[in-house]
C-alpha cells in the first residue's frame, strides 16, 4: 500500500518514523479538531453509501464484536443495507447477544456473494488479522475504513486512507458510541447493550479506563437503556465451567517463572482445551490471571492453535513496554498489552520472547 493511501488519523503516543512522510501518523497528541475532521469524513462517507459491510479482527472479542453489532443496529436505523461478516464464528461466552442472527461466517462460507459501496472494520487497523476475508473485502467494496483504537504498526500494513484512528479511547465501543451520536440515531436498548458489552470488555470492567472519565460517562448513558449489566458482567467475566476450572488448575501448576518470579510464562496446548470441552477463547483470560500475580511485571501466553502454530499474548504491568515485541513477530497492540499469531518451533520461538522481555526487565 502506499503511503499516500495511508494519510489517516491516528494520534500516537510516540512518532512513528516509518511513516514520517504521513502527517496525521505523527501527531503527539489529537487535537479536537482533527477528531472532529476525521469523524465527519466517516459520517460523510457512511451518509453517502447504500450499502454497508461490517467486520472485525478473526476470534473476534467484546470489543470488536459488541462495537460492529452496534453500529449494525444504528445503521439499520438509518434504512441502509448492512451486511455483518466477520472470518470466523462468534466465542461463546459472547453469544447472548444473539450474534448469529445478525453475522455471516467466511469461513462457513468462503464463496459468498456480496457487493458494497462501504465497509467498516473495527477493532484492527491490521488487515492481515482479517484474512482470507479482506481479499474478499477488497475485491467487493467500494471503499474500506478502519475503525479502531490500537496504534498503527511501525512495521506493518498501514491502514487506508479513510480510516479512523484514535488511541486516545480506551475503546472502539467508545468511538462507535461517538459515530452513533453524530449520525443522530436515537440510543435504543439494542444498541446500548452491544455498546456497554464493548466498553466494559475493553476496559476489563473499567480497570483501564486511559485516565479518562468517558468510559464511566458513556456506561452511565447506555445504563438508562436496560442493558442488564450484571447478565452482561456474567457473560464477560463469570459463568466458568466445570472443565474451565479443571483446565486452569492444570494450566496454572505449569507456569515457569524467570528474573526472580517477575516474568511468568505458560503454554496452552490445544489437547488441553479439547480435553475440556473449551473454545480456544476461553484461555483468553489466563494471562490476565497471571497479572494477578504479586511480583510479576511481565508475562507470555502461548496458545497452541495448530501443529507449530501459537497465538503469543502478552502483558506487562506498565513498566515494561511489549508492543514492540509483538511487532518484530508480527503482531500488534497497546504498549503493555499485545500479541501476535505466529508458526515455527515452540521452544525455539519461547526462548526467543523471554530472551528479549529479559533484557527489557533488566532496564527497569
Amino acid at each position: 500500500m502506499a503511503t499516500s493511501e495511508a494519510c489517516t488519523y491516528a494520534m500516537q503516543q510516540n512518532s512513528l518514523s516509518s511513516h514520517d512522510s504521513c502527517p496525521f501518523l505523527r501527531h503527539t497528541k489529537g487535537e479536537l479538531s482533527d477528531r472532529n475532521d476525521f469523524l465527519e469524513k466517516i459520517i460523510q462517507l457512511i451518509k453517502k453509501a447504500k450499502t454497508i459491510v461490517l467486520s472485525t479482527h478473526r476470534q473476534c472479542d467484546g470489543d470488536g464484536l459488541g462495537a460492529e453489532l452496534a453500529m449494525s443496529y444504528a445503521l439499520k436505523k438509518l434504512n441502509k443495507d448492512v451486511r455483518v461478516i466477520n472470518v470466523d464464528p462468534t466465542p461463546r461466552k459472547y453469544r447472548f447477544l444473539n450474534p448469529d442472527q445478525l453475522i455471516s461466517y467466511f469461513e462457513n462460507d468462503p464463496q459468498m456473494e456480496f457487493k458494497a459501496d462501504l465497509c467498516l472494520i473495527f477493532d484492527t487497523n491490521d488487515w492481515r488479522l482479517l484474512e482470507p476475508l479482506y481479499a474478499s473485502l477488497k475485491a467487493h467494496c467500494l471503499q474500506i475504513a478502519f475503525i479502531d483504537h490500537h496504534p498503527v504498526l511501525k512495521k506493518g500494513p498501514l491502514p487506508t486512507e479513510s480510516s479512523l484512528i484514535d488511541t486516545d479511547c480506551a475503546s472502539t465501543g467508545e468511538m462507535v458510541y461517538r459515530l452513533i451520536k453524530a449520525l443522530g440515531v436515537p440510543m435504543d436498548r439494542d444498541i446500548a447493550r452491544c455498546l456497554y458489552t464493548s466498553v466494559t470488555f475493553d476496559t476489563q470492567l473499567y480497570r483501564y479506563i486511559r485516565n479518562s472519565p468517558v468510559s464511566h460517562q458513556i456506561a452511565a448513558e447506555l445504563l438508562t437503556h436496560d442493558v442488564n449489566p450484571e447478565e452482561v458482567h456474567r457473560h464477560l467475566f463469570g459463568d466458568q465451567t466445570i472443565g474451565k476450572i479443571a483446565f486452569l488448575a492444570q494450566a496454572l501448576s505449569e507456569i515457569e517463572y524467570f528474573s526472580k518470579e517477575r516474568l511468568a510464562v505458560l503454554k496452552v496446548r490445544s489437547a488441553d482445551l479439547l480435553q475440556y470441552q473449551l473454545e480456544p477463547d476461553e484461555a483468553r483470560d489466563v494471562i490476565d490471571m497471571l497479572m494477578n500475580i504479586e511480583t510479576l511485571e511481565a508475562a507470555a501466553l502461548f496458545r497452541e492453535d495448530g501443529p507449530s502454530a501459537f497465538k503469543v499474548s502478552l502483558r506487562s504491568k506498565g513498566q515494561l513496554e511489549v508492543v514492540s515485541l509483538a511487532e518484530s513477530i508480527g503482531g500488534g497492540g497497546h504498549a503493555h498489552a499485545a500479541g501476535a499469531f505466529v508458526k515455527g518451533d515452540y521452544t525455539q520461538i519461547k526462548d526467543n520472547i523471554v530472551k528479549v522481555l529479559l533484557a527489557k526487565l533488566e532496564k527497569i
